[in-house]
């Protein structure tokens, strides 16, 4: 099974929140370190596939920002 990388980060995000809520809920210690390790792991793996991921874009700097786009009469 190939996950491109926006799901790989959903699962990574999941993975780490619920770290968080075990810990807070004195879970026992094997079970938060499993988790913490497996989110390192699935973070790392992430961070490559974000990276090594082919998406490629026809925009330049000059565009700036999609939701909030500079006039052509400003410039």
């Amino acid at each position: 099974m190939k996950l491109s990388a926006i799901p790989l980060l959903a699962i990574t995000t999941l993975v780490l929140i619920t770290v968080v809520v075990f810990s807070t809920m004195n879970f026992p210690f094997s079970w938060v370190f499993i988790l913490t390790t497996l989110g390192q792991i699935l973070l790392v793996i992430s961070v490559y596939k974000v990276l090594r991921d082919d998406y490629t874009t026809d925009k330049t700097f000059e565009d700036f920002y999609e939701d909030r786009p500079i006039k052509e009469e400003y410039r």
